[in-house]
């Protein structure tokens, strides 16, 4: 189940204007470049903007995510036609034979539960032609990144385009080894609703990962530095043997 923050119609419709600066994405569009991709798989592709970036870019685009207000969101966008949008997740895709699958952002560490994280890994490697790329990133625990995740640090009032002004913050409320779970509070002062969103990340450690990813049929081909957060996250470049 996803999220209210995605799933819930009038926070996925807000998504995108709270969260305007994709630099985050660069470092994948150099990936797809690196690899000479041209069938791409986009696990957990959200509101769709990494999936429409490729599609821009003439490639062929699988997006799949579990939030159907976000595809939706998605498929509304200039040049969503051009996108093969999947409601569900990895784990039961069509048979495909992508030469990329990304995993941007949170979405490698919101597959929280170890049997839904596993299989991810699975059903990516199902889909990769042989030979093909897994890319993902996640966080470093080591950073504890988590500790700014407070309402001082995060609060903002942001004037949303067709919404009026939100006011949004996140808060840590709790913290049980290397689960955290936090809540983001959106307050919408067209109509004064009040809407919130819980989230569960599992921040795993490099050598975890590194072990999942060849028990999986994997072989790890670097382990990258996030540009836009360096020394903070672990970017995974994993072929498939």
């Amino acid at each position: 189940m996803a999220d209210d923050c995605f799933g819930h119609p009038r926070l996925a419709a807000i998504y995108d204007p709270l969260d305007p600066d994709r630099g985050d994405l660069d470092t994948y569009l150099q990936t797809v470049e690196e690899f000479g991709a041209r069938r791409v798989l986009d696990i957990g592709c959200g509101t769709g903007v990494f999936a429409l970036l490729l599609a821009d870019r003439g490639i062929d685009v699988v997006g799949v995510d579990p939030a159907r207000a976000s595809l939706d969101v998605a498929r509304a966008k200039p040049g969503g036609e051009r996108v093969r949008w999947i409601c569900g997740d990895a784990t039961a895709l069509p048979p495909l034979r992508v030469d990329l699958a990304t995993m941007t952002a949170n979405v490698a560490q919101a597959i929280a539960d170890p049997g839904a994280w596993h299989g991810t890994l699975r059903g990516a490697h199902e889909a990769l032609r042989p030979g093909g790329h897994l890319v993902f990133e996640t966080r470093d625990p080591a950073r504890r990144a988590w500790e700014m995740w407070t309402r001082v640090h995060s609060h903002r009032v942001t004037d949303v385009p067709g919404a009026g002004s939100v006011e949004s913050w996140v808060q840590v409320t709790d913290v049980s080894g290397p689960l955290v779970t936090f809540r983001w509070t959106y307050v919408f002062a067209a109509d004064g609703q009040v809407l919130t969103s819980d989230s569960t990340l599992r921040f795993r450690e490099r050598d975890e990962i590194e072990a999942d990813l060849s028990a999986h049929g994997y072989a790890v081909h670097d382990v990258r530095d996030a540009p836009d957060r360096p020394g903070k996250e672990f970017v995974f470049l994993a072929r498939r043997v």
